[in-house]
């Protein structure tokens, strides 16, 4: 059957017989924008035209995380039909197979993910996948660049605003980032992605009722989301309801009818439930409420134990570690800080400077000295000057590492350091003076110190802590 040219979602050339085929890949452009279950369906388009270019190195790509095995087969299968492949596809080859290439310069894969999207700025599938290496460099602010380049390209477009607003949310500029996700919102009521940057912000300006009401009338919509965006989506509304001092009954709800049952679906993908169980549960441990969650905790870490999870994400290791340490596994905990150590050893200098080796081991070592309850020797880790956000490298956003500083400031007035604590905490409260919990921990620290500061902290802590669920 002869060859012809034909257009994908963007409008942009794909060299291919088969109507089947570009209905794969533009089905799977959709999977990947609305954080989709079904993005296996990019397998599909090779079978339907087998030496299609655009159809194997986009199955390549998904391949590579979910069966990496199958992967060197349909690069060598694009590869070979380079010639009769159009500029598009070329250059869509160029920056996939650059990207999932082993001992790859970070730097110049989103190089040349940028000259990609200068010359087809309406491919939306591979700004989110530049967005997502920006992420994991720990660079919202090249992210943001890069997004910006091809607005004016994609002024009414579906899923673009989100992208858009979760940018300028990692860079601070939360009211920026409410216009754009309002917007994303406007133009797709179904927009995962606009939905949670929304959600971002107005946990970030304490405004945790709204937040909680307006995803809860969103949350009919994530259904047919993957394991890590339904249930990372619900972790939003539990932190909400736990900032806001609601019961902790409520947060405890969330956790099993919305984190913890996704596992009950055949789909779910266990390693993506467990990030955001963990992730909530170690939030749950820093506050205090310990005694709740601690048969949920034993649950989880029986799951985590044949380490069948291990070294898929950089924070889900961390959260485990700590888990296991928390729960006496301490060779289990142990074995996996020695694998992650091993895993930074045998990067390239550049990629060691980007993931901060050095913080991102001390980190590890604190959750497990933390977790077995060696707070002493988890400050010394984590130093004077700790600040999570030096560790957004590991995969988290800044709502996402602010546990580890909430964690780091309990163990400075656990440790009798309240002067390091209070200088801390002091100028997290003029960031978000709505948090109950920030006040409460200056309360504490004020009167560790004897200051008469601490009655108007725990005044301010009790207004606030009835002020958004009572």
């Amino acid at each position: 059957m002869g060859e012809q040219l034909k257009l994908d979602r963007w409008g942009y050339q794909v060299n291919t017989f088969s109507d089947a085929c570009i209905s794969a890949i533009n089905a799977y452009y959709h999977q990947v924008l609305i954080y989709g279950r079904e993005r296996s369906v990019i397998l599909e388009a090779p079978q339907c035209d087998q030496h299609c270019v655009l159809a194997n190195i986009m199955a390549a790509h998904f391949l590579c995380s979910a069966d990496p095995s199958r992967a060197p087969l349909h690069i060598q299968a694009a590869k070979s039909r380079l010639q009769q492949a159009s500029a598009y596809e070329k250059a869509v080859f160029d920056a996939v197979s650059y990207l999932i290439s082993e001992d790859r310069d970070d730097d110049l894969a989103v190089e040349l993910h940028s000259k990609l999207l200068k010359d087809f700025p309406r491919d939306l599938v591979s700004l989110k996948r530049v967005q997502v290496l920006c992420f994991y460099m720990g660079k919202p602010d090249l992210s943001l660049n890069i997004v910006q380049q091809v607005l004016h390209e994609n002024q009414n477009e579906n899923y673009l605003y989100g992208m858009l607003a979760f940018s300028l949310l990692e860079c601070g500029q939360m009211v920026d980032a409410e216009k754009a996700a309002k917007r994303g919102f406007e133009i797709n009521k179904q927009d995962c992605w606009s939905q949670h940057a929304l959600c971002h912000v107005l946990q970030y300006e304490c405004r945790f009722r709204e937040a909680v009401e307006f995803m809860e009338e969103c949350s009919s919509s994530w259904s047919l989301c993957s394991s890590f965006m339904l249930t990372h989506n619900w972790w939003h509304v539990a932190l909400c309801y736990l900032e806001g001092n609601s019961s902790i009954k409520k947060v405890l709800e969330v956790y099993d009818y919305h984190i913890w049952k996704e596992l009950e679906r055949p789909d779910a993908a266990p390693a993506e439930v467990y990030l955001n169980a963990l992730g909530l549960l170690l939030r749950v441990y820093v506050r205090g409420h310990a005694v709740v969650f601690e048969d949920r905790l034993k649950t989880l870490v029986s799951h985590l134990i044949d380490q069948s999870t291990s070294h898929i994400e950089w924070h889900l290791d961390l959260l485990t570690i700590w888990a296991l340490a928390s729960s006496g596994e301490l060779d289990k905990a142990e074995a996996l800080f020695q694998g992650l150590k091993s895993r930074l050893s045998k990067m390239r200098k550049k990629k060691q400077e980007i993931m901060q080796r050095g913080i991102l081991e001390n980190l590890a070592e604190a959750l497990y000295e933390y977790g077995r309850g060696n707070h002493i020797r988890a400050l010394e880790l984590l130093g004077p000057d700790f600040s999570a956000y030096h560790c957004k490298m590991i995969g988290a956003s800044d709502e996402q590492l602010d546990v580890f500083n909430e964690l780091w400031c309990s163990m400075l007035l656990s440790t009798g350091q309240a002067l390091k604590a209070i200088e801390v905490i002091e100028k997290q409260v003029k960031k978000r003076e709505g948090a109950p919990f920030l006040w409460r921990l200056l309360e504490r620290g004020y009167s560790m110190t004897g200051k008469q500061e601490a009655r108007i902290a725990g005044e301010k802590a009790m207004a606030l802590e009835t002020s958004y669920f009572k």
